[in-house]
């Protein structure tokens, strides 16, 4: 049998009781977090670092299954929590506009019935009789034309005289308005409830996790009002941060709870709030997105799993800790990675990925490493460093080793336009702001580092207005131009401008977006190569330009950077590949690895090395390289 709520339980329901259920279960999510960080932190940890014997991995693994389930129990519990926090803010509202309700009938001298129905007195004068109209009851039921007639109403269907008619039967309908709504929220946020249910030895998997996704959409979808809509979105990143700080901890605790995706993504959080966030989200995300045969999720799952792997394994000798700063699956996927925390290190570089970069395997191998190989670095010279990787974009999506490809020319070159860098510095700047507004100590050594692509966009950050948040450094490598004239237009003073490019390093050395489209592509030397192999003869001979695709060269003399030294790379045309083009076998004869080795030591150890110097804030110690 179904209970129907009514206004008497409405009334007399005690929210606090609820509420202490709420805390209840926020204080069993909190020690799981607490457990899980125990194990991850101290146990897990010490095991890597001491015990080397056959039986080490196998308590390893039990101990990373244990750190999923407190993780899973902090997750779902804390569910449970801003569902009941958030059905409890739903019925002091319905429990305030009916106690509006029972207040205006009570100072009428109205009566109310269990029924909802309200029983008025009589009021005003028959003009017939000249006898006061009587009293009667008005329900939420009984519309006002519809009253059966009397002798006061001698004409049906007409509205009744009475003037408490109207008033009795507007507090009926707002005291079925609002069990009405009362009624649905209680059926909502039971279903929600009921979802948070787990079998007993549950095994916490990627399906777990997927079932734990739904979880909180479900969560979300009757607590949105609750915690979604309170959260700063629209606010400066100094808004946000100033929100964050005025939070009780258990309101902090709720919010991480049911809105991960949002806290995690959001500039002004500290970086601490930030990982705990996305590492409870990248879970979300995995589970997610499991199963799915969607390519591009599939892509995108593959490089959520290597990056939980990477947070996972034991720290890399003379790295500092890792910190998942963002994460997310929209467009072509998000993710900012930090090694050291920023808030805390007196250093801190952020540098942007360029053509093809996706959320993908290839990026948490490769970019990440970068960011990584920087910290290492640049912790050599200063241990408090910390080096970001920023995903927060959508760059061009063609692999730069396959750019000059001859048979892409036209489609790759019509892809790269300035617009995907020109939103990507807007995102940039914004959480490069949220870095100087969470910092501890409040000035931090900031460095801003483009590569590829992803100096055009480092680059328009700087021309935007007030530059980039911070920044006291630029770094620009394998850069096709930033549409700046000079450094000078950098925001941060030409003496602070350092650019790597190495000789054969093919994207440096891009023809201009005349040569590129003004060529024939029908040639074998036509388009874009022909323009490229025109440009090193121009150079040999002297009248080389110092314009690229996207305008002046920034390792030209007359862009006024400091062009630091690098190692020249590969060479750029493979001859004997060339040689079989002619003969008609397509197999792209151009080698643009030297685009991508200014990072790794063991590629490029001069150009890593003066990266390093740079962010620990030493640049005037780099080795450097005569301008082009």
């Amino acid at each position: 049998m179904t209970v129907v709520l009514t206004w008497k339980q409405l009334h007399d329901l005690k929210c606090a009781e609820l509420l202490d259920a709420a805390d209840g279960w926020a204080a069993v999510s909190t020690q799981a977090d607490a457990a899980r960080d125990r194990i991850s932190d101290e146990m897990i940890r010490g095991l890597e670092a001491t015990q080397k014997g056959m039986a080490a991995p196998a308590a390893i693994g039990r101990l990373r299954r244990l750190d999923r389930n407190y993780d899973y129990i902090r997750t779902e519990c804390g569910l449970v929590r801003t569902t009941l926090s958030s059905l409890v803010y739903e019925l002091v509202g319905f429990q305030g506009q009916l106690k509006d309700a029972l207040d205006d009938a009570a100072s009428l001298g109205f009566t109310v019935a269990a029924d909802g129905s309200v029983s008025y007195p009589a009021g005003g004068t028959n003009v017939v009789t000249n006898q006061p109209n009587p009293g009667g009851s008005a329900s939420a039921d009984t519309p006002l034309m519809s009253r059966p007639p009397t002798l006061n109403t001698p004409h049906p269907g007409l509205i009744d005289p009475n003037p408490n008619r109207a008033k009795a039967q507007d507090i009926a309908d707002r005291i079925r308005r609002v069990l009405t709504a009362a009624r649905e929220a209680d059926e909502h946020f039971s279903t929600a409830l009921n979802r948070l249910k787990a079998e007993p030895g549950l095994d916490v998997t990627e399906s777990t996790w997927k079932d734990a996704a739904a979880d909180l959409a479900a969560v979300r979808k009757v607590s949105g009002e609750y915690l979604k809509k309170t959260i700063p979105t629209g606010g400066t990143p100094a808004e946000r941060h100033d929100w964050w700080t005025h939070l009780s901890a258990s309101q902090r605790d709720e919010y991480l709870a049911a809105c991960p995706d949002i806290l995690g993504n959001l500039d002004g959080i500290p970086a601490a709030v930030r990982d705990e966030a996305n590492r409870d989200n990248l879970q979300l995300l995995i589970g997610k997105l499991s199963g799915t045969d969607d390519k591009e999720a599939r892509a995108k799952l593959d490089g959520l799993r290597s990056i939980d792997t990477q947070l996972r394994a034991a720290p890399e000798p003379g790295v500092p800790p890792m910190y998942l700063l963002g994460i997310g699956e929209e467009g072509n996927g998000r993710a900012i990675v930090a090694f050291g925390n920023p808030d805390a290190s007196k250093n801190v570089s952020a540098y942007v990925p360029g053509l093809g970069t996706s959320l993908d395997e290839d990026f948490a191998r490769n970019d990440i490493a970068r960011a990584r190989a920087t910290a290492k670095g640049a912790g050599f010279y200063d241990p408090s460093s910390a080096s970001i990787v920023w995903l927060g974009y959508d760059a061009p999506q063609f692999e730069a080793e396959k750019f000059l490809d001859v048979n892409k020319l036209a489609e790759n070159f019509a892809v790269m336009g300035d617009h995907d860098a020109k939103v990507g510095a807007s995102a940039y700047n914004q959480f490069m702001a949220g870095i100087s507004t969470t910092h501890e100590a409040g000035d931090p050594h900031v460095t801003a580092i483009g590569h590829s692509y992803g100096s055009l966009t480092v680059g328009l950050a700087a021309q935007q207005h007030g530059g980039i948040p911070g920044a006291d450094d630029i770094i620009l490598v394998g850069s096709p131009g930033t549409e700046a004239k000079t450094a000078d237009d950098l925001g941060v003073g030409r003496d602070h401008v350092y650019v790597g490019a190495a000789k054969h390093d093919v994207v440096t050395q891009l023809p201009t977006k005349e040569e590129a489209t003004g060529t024939a592509l029908g040639g074998l030397l036509g388009g874009p190569i022909g323009a490229y192999v025109g440009h090193k003869i121009g150079e040999h001979a002297g009248g080389g330009t110092d314009q690229l695709y996207f305008g002046t060269d920034p390792a030209s003399r007359e862009f006024g950077a400091h062009r630091f030294a690098t190692g020249d790379g590969p060479s750029i045309l493979d001859m004997e590949k060339l040689n079989k083009l002619k003969d008609g076998d397509f197999k792209n004869p151009v080698d643009v690895s030297a685009h991508s080795h200014y990072f790794n030591p063991d590629q490029d150890r001069e150009s890593a090395r003066n990266i390093a110097k740079i962010v620990a804030g030493q640049g005037k110690k780099i080795h450097t390289q005569e301008p082009r």
